[in-house]
């Protein structure tokens, strides 16, 4: 059994870094581990015939000391091994859940006992028995044989304390996992949401497709890009920012419902929203504008809500989120507005733009025009107190290159992003589709990078060639996956439903 007596220097810390033969607990494993091999080995399969939630399912209702006469074979991380004179117990963990295994030495023989006192905590075994219940009706399998199909060469984190440190259970996910249920929890309530929501687009008749990662511009979004070098061809790329414009090439192609869920790369600070790697889902559809959109994605995260937290209605930082549509609908200018006490006026003198934003506390760039400024406004006075799920239409179109200008403003774009608990979860447009003026956009992104902005978007000739053939009025779609998990999870901070988010190597 795990550690039955402390071993000398038992209680000094234990060191990832440390060779195994370096501390005597990891030194008692190795040569167990060791002892292992010079016998018969390890199998390189096993045959299971049940999992802990089938047998919970099958026998869940059993009355104490019941033998149901079904002989199962079982496998996964032994944990919490104890001893009760002639018996032993231990916690069997699959991928389903938890069983309890019971060896009875009256009922396996001495060498297999012996075995099974050998075992240590996280030791992964298979085993078959009988489905029993003990006396105290715990519902378990009264192990006749042992097999070790792999040994756990370091102990597992302690029962009760875990792993707590975010930035350690980020580094050791895979202990994190074994250790905290709850990590457990959201990465499969992840899996639901990412399920979900292709099943909801593919019944809507959208295709999902694959676009490139590797690119020669980082296109189709307002963003700094990583650089690599490609060795063959001797030239730059970019890893993606977004896959918008590969996606429109295909609508452009006659794909008329189009859909991406993939990893989106960019090059800008980490914190508790922000990871330089994430999900993107987006979506583009021929004939739809911006509104159309919008009502589709208030049906999507109902569904989404639904099947990853069984309700539409959610907690999240103590407060209760309701996904039920309809959403509330602002435009950005009114709540600008509202917050400054000015109406927006985009044929104001510039200084005097400027001057209202530095009276609330935003400093603007040089090359800022009105609608930057009206943007930075929205950030810093009025996003943070959004609570319950909020689209903010009609952005200004100097900082919407790829939207279509508003049909009634066209100083506005026809675009909105949904905010929900002050953070922004989706963005979506009536797409742009006249190459002119889609040019002029371009043209007036790269002056703004010539004049310091880092994330302006680049001219991009393919693309226009593409637009130049015609698309027709589409609508097109961009959703974080990683901020709506962590809204249906009730998680903080990004790390917490990225299983392996970007960290800064250990010294």
């Amino acid at each position: 059994m795990t550690e039955p007596t402390p071993a000398p220097g038992a209680d000094q810390p234990l060191d990832d870094a440390a060779g195994l033969a370096d501390h005597p607990l990891t030194a008692r494993r190795l040569a167990k581990h060791e002892a292992a091999l010079a016998g018969e080995g390890y199998p390189y399969r096993f045959s299971r015939t049940a999992t802990a939630a089938e047998l919970h399912t099958r026998h869940g209702g059993l009355e104490p000391g019941t033998e149901t006469g079904e002989n199962v074979t079982v496998a996964g991380r032994l944990h919490n091994v104890r001893a009760l004179g002639n018996l032993l117990f231990g916690v069997l963990r699959d991928g389903t859940g938890t069983i309890q295994l019971f060896v009875d030495r009256s009922v396996l023989d001495d060498a297999a006992f012996a075995r099974f006192e050998e075992l240590d905590h996280g030791d992964w075994i298979g085993a078959g028995g009988e489905v029993v219940t003990t006396r105290r009706g715990e519902l378990s399998v009264r192990i006749t044989s042992l097999t070790l199909l792999a040994k756990s060469l370091r102990p597992l984190p302690d029962k009760w304390h875990g792993l707590q440190d975010l930035e350690l259970r980020s580094r050791r996910r895979y202990l994190d996992l074994l250790a905290n249920e709850r990590s457990r929890d959201t990465a499969l309530t992840r899996a639901r949401v990412v399920s979900e929501l292709r099943r909801e687009f593919e019944a809507r008749g959208y295709v999902e497709f694959e676009t490139p990662v590797l690119l020669t511009q980082a296109t189709g979004g307002l963003a700094r890009p990583f650089r690599t070098r490609h060795n063959a061809l001797e030239m730059d790329m970019y890893l993606r920012i977004a896959t918008e414009l590969y996606l429109k090439r295909l609508v452009v192609g006659g794909m008329e419902r189009v859909f991406e869920i993939g990893r989106i790369f960019r090059n800008e600070g980490i914190d508790s929203t922000h990871n330089p790697e994430f999900t993107m889902l987006e979506s583009y559809e021929a004939y739809a504008d911006y509104l159309d959109i919008l009502e589709m994605v208030e049906e999507i995260f109902a569904a989404v809500a639904i099947a990853a937290a069984g309700g539409a209605t959610v907690t999240y930082q103590g407060r209760t989120l309701d996904f039920s549509p309809p959403y509330r609908r602002e435009r950005m200018v009114d709540l600008v507005a509202a917050a400054t006490g000015r109406p927006v006026d985009f044929a104001a003198p510039i200084d005097d733009v400027r001057a209202l934003a530095r009276s609330h506390g935003v400093e603007p760039e040089p090359h800022w025009g009105h609608g930057k400024i009206v943007e930075a406004l929205f950030d810093a006075l009025v996003a943070d107190g959004i609570w319950e799920p909020t689209f903010i239409l009609d952005h200004p179109v100097e900082v919407s290159p790829l939207a279509r200008r508003h049909r009634d403003d066209p100083d506005l774009a026809e675009r909105w992003e949904l905010f929900i608990a002050g953070a922004e979860f989706g963005n979506a447009f009536s797409e742009l589709n006249d190459p002119l003026d889609q040019r002029q956009r371009f043209e007036a992104q790269v002056a703004a990078r010539a004049a310091g902005d880092e994330e302006a978007h680049p001219l991009d000739e393919d693309y226009l060639l593409a637009l130049e053939y015609g698309m027709p009025p589409t609508g097109g779609l961009g959703i974080g996956v990683d901020r709506l998990v962590m809204l249906l999870t009730g998680q903080p901070h990004i790390r917490e439903v990225i299983l392996f988010p970007t960290l800064r190597p250990e010294a």
